[in-house]
């Protein structure tokens, strides 16, 4: 497929302003004050600090008055949403596969009592060898990562994670619900390569694996160094009495001794990193047990055998000491040449967290103080589209560095960087909202009298029912840690 940036200014200019058309066809409510919010985070000076800010934007034709209207009771059309922005051109690797990068990141909402649907999040970096919970929103974002150095990503889909959602089964879903639109909109074909799903160690990545199996995709993730898995069963010798078995011998992560001979190892030098190397074994499964998410699978669980791949590097360019990585491939029978592109993937994995930073940070998609999740999931579904239109304007945008940046070229400029140009590129696009009409602002609550119906407020939620435990049963501390034995 051809890339958005490989069709010159027209072509680039066309699909630009048909996504733009598509977007406002998605808004069903309040359409014309919501594309405007959307145009103000992308011509807004600088990094967006609150939301009542933006109706200064220039682009932003209405009061605050509408803006708060628009996130409250507007209405977005995910579905179409989802589907416009799997039509898009999109990255690929090096060698043309589709690769999906998942995570979970949180919108932080602490001191929001009266926002329901709360749960605390696990935040990291908030003190010295601490995970603090936090009450907010988790959110599960699915972005299409490109190849070689850069900080862009294509995002696909933003889910939010309500109580008692499975990850694991929601993150499956939302990608089963991904790639059937990525078949549809013919970026994926039959004899095509297989699409690869990267994830971290909070994932259960046998477990993802299983419940994808019908689809064309391949599962890399990352595993705790605690794991141990199985090898897979030697073959049965005659006249063997009693019933076969279903695992092998174990092969324990913090333990070399129960590593045995490498099927395949590689050596590698880099330019961040220094010395790579890697050692990959083959056909190895956690060996599952009836109970967490597997007590409502059948009475004989499966064996989900995979690569395991070790990987070891020279130095970090923040120059800490490395750590050895462990990754899981759903794949098997793996070559040199696949161990290579299996790490260096991963790697490319983390250009995900340059896109929350964005999201964040510039675009300032957790700074509005919203009360309700349905208002945060429109707001939400705005930053995902305006990150696309930046993403889409990439090739078009001139760069209007500050003083103490260096220059860069066409291709090599950060998203924060399009930004500042969207501007000066906006007058040669369609603008499908209309013009406000003239209005008065409503006369609000007459004077002295007080408000009668006070917003409720909801507690955060911590733990569901089917995961509570039993009256009366403590929690016992394990002093000696041991690994994890099962899946």
């Amino acid at each position: 497929m051809i890339s958005v940036h490989d069709r010159g200014p027209a072509g680039v200019v066309g699909e630009l302003a048909r996504f733009r058309r598509e977007f406002y066809r998605c808004l069903t409510g309040r359409a014309d004050a919501l594309f405007d919010l959307a145009e103000a985070v992308l011509c807004a000076d600088g990094p967006v600090r609150s939301l009542v800010e933006l109706s200064l934007v220039g682009e932003h034709r209405r009061g605050h008055g509408a803006l708060y209207d628009a996130l409250a009771c507007g209405r977005l059309d995910i579905d179409r949403l989802r589907t416009a922005l799997a039509a898009v051109p999109l990255p690929r690797a090096a060698d043309g596969r589709l690769v999906l990068a998942v995570d979970i990141t949180c919108w932080l909402r602490p001191d929001a009592h009266t926002s329901p649907q709360r749960i605390l999040c696990h935040t990291y970096g908030r003190g010295k060898d601490q995970h603090i919970p936090i009450p907010g929103w988790p959110y599960s974002i699915v972005v299409a990562l490109e190849s070689g150095r850069s900080s862009w990503t294509a995002p696909l889909d933003a889910q939010r994670l309500a109580p008692g959602d499975d990850a694991a089964t929601i993150t499956a879903g939302q990608l089963r619900d991904i790639v059937g639109r990525l078949i549809a909109a013919g970026q994926w074909r039959p004899g095509d390569l297989e699409i690869l799903v990267v994830a971290d160690a909070g994932y259960d990545a046998p477990r993802l694996a299983f419940l994808l199996r019908d689809l064309p995709v391949q599962v890399l993730a990352r595993m705790r160094s605690d794991r141990v898995l199985r090898r897979a069963v030697p073959p049965r010798q005659p006249a063997t009495i009693g019933r076969p078995r279903r695992h092998g011998g174990e092969f324990v992560f913090g333990d070399p001794a129960t590593w045995s001979e490498f099927d395949v190892t590689t050596v590698a030098d880099t330019r961040l990193y220094g010395t790579a190397r890697a050692r990959a074994w083959d056909r190895l499964h956690p060996r599952l047990t009836h109970r967490s998410a597997w007590i409502a699978s059948a009475k004989v669980l499966p064996v989900i055998e995979g690569t395991v791949i070790h990987l070891e590097v020279e130095h970090l360019p923040s120059g800490a000491t490395p750590k050895p990585v462990w990754l899981w491939w759903s794949g098997v029978d793996a070559t040199s040449a696949d161990v290579d592109r299996l790490w260096q993937t991963f790697l490319r994995r983390f250009d995900i967290e340059h896109t929350f930073r964005l999201f964040k940070q510039t675009l300032g998609w957790t700074c509005p103080k919203i009360r309700t999740p349905q208002a945060a999931d429109r707001w939400t579904g705005l930053i995902l589209a305006a990150y696309t239109q930046l993403r889409l304007a990439r090739a078009l945008a001139a760069d209007l560095r500050r003083p103490w940046e260096k220059p860069a070229p066409p291709e090599r400029l950060s998203p924060a960087r399009v930004r500042r140009g969207f501007r000066h590129l906006r007058t040669n696009l369609p603008c499908p909202a209309g013009a406000p009409k003239p209005s008065r602002p409503g006369p609000g609550r007459p004077p002295g009298r007080r408000n009668s119906h006070p917003t409720p407020r909801y507690d955060v939620h911590t733990v569901t029912t089917k995961d509570a435990k039993p009256p009366g049963t403590r929690k016992t501390k394990t002093t000696n840690p041991r690994p994890r034995r099962t899946g």
